[in-house]
């Protein structure tokens, strides 16, 4: 078996200015976190719940760092996703149930929100970068020469940026249910046995709609017109199921910390899928 004979190519200063950016978000949203549990007057399961999650954010701003100096067309959408949950999952913790924001709080967010503001605008800003990031996943290629190990182009016909987002946007429906529903499951360690059978429903439906999403847009990227329909469906059914599990089960608080992500995400597909429609790409029949 061989590979393709590396290249050293240096990357443009941008790219390289991108991806240290990317190393101190990653960091800052590490600092930012822990400074909100430090300075939280109530340490709950729901609070470790979304505290964690928040935390996964760190590990996703590593691998976007390397999508973009392995230059990934996944990246700008990666990205996008990526700052817009990372925004709300840290906001929401800075916001206690009662009172005001703890001042360290507010500047450690501050200094995050435009950490990730500079990332924005360099994915989407700057021509070095969207020059750079223009390569494609490996893959395992036999062919007369033999095995090899090498970039290949995607066998689907070419999609817009914003399919892309659509794509990432609605694969993070199950993970934004699903915080939400571990916390609902702190609940039932407080004696409300009855939300059991619903939170597990909850779990059960987020799991079925990554498998939905996973459908809708392996045919979405193909072009076919009745996926943007059905993803359309998926989304509005999503909402409609967890916003009243919120409510219901977490309260008003718990509907705007955990509700909110979820409707920006969707809100986020369904522009994209306008976007993608009004650009006239993935309309085959």
């Amino acid at each position: 078996m061989r590979t393709a004979a590396p290249t050293e190519v240096r990357r443009p200063s941008a790219v390289r200015a991108l991806t240290l950016l990317l190393a101190a978000t990653a960091a800052a949203t590490v600092a930012v976190d822990l400074l909100n549990w430090w300075y939280a007057p109530e340490r709950g399961f729901g609070l470790a719940v979304r505290t964690g999650w928040a935390l996964l954010r760190a590990f996703g701003f590593v691998l976007l760092a390397g999508h973009v100096r392995s230059g990934r067309t996944l990246a700008r959408p990666l990205g996008l996703i990526l700052v817009v949950t990372t925004v709300f999952a840290v906001g929401r913790l800075v916001v206690p149930r009662r009172g005001v924001p703890p001042l360290p709080g507010i500047l450690g967010f501050g200094l995050l929100m435009l950490l990730c503001l500079a990332v924005l605008w360099l994915l989407y800003r700057s021509p070095a970068v969207a020059g750079h990031l223009t390569r494609h996943r490996g893959r395992l290629v036999i062919d007369r020469q033999g095995i090899s190990w090498r970039e290949t182009p995607p066998r689907r016909p070419p999609v817009a940026g914003w399919l892309l987002t659509v794509r990432v946007a609605a694969f993070t429906y199950t993970p934004l249910m699903l915080v939400p529903a571990f916390v609902a499951a702190g609940t039932i360690l407080d004696g409300r046995l009855a939300a059991g059978p619903v939170v597990l429903a909850w779990c059960g439906f987020a799991f079925a709609t990554s498998y939905a999403v996973l459908f809708c847009t392996f045919f979405l990227l193909r072009g076919r017109r009745w996926a943007r329909g059905l993803l359309v469906a998926v989304t509005l059914g999503v909402l409609a199921v967890d916003l009243p599990l919120c409510w219901w089960l977490l309260g008003v608080d718990g509907l705007v910390r955990d509700g909110a992500p979820l409707v920006t995400a969707g809100a986020l597909a369904l522009y994209g899928l306008w976007r993608s429609g009004r650009a006239g790409t993935g309309a085959a029949a």
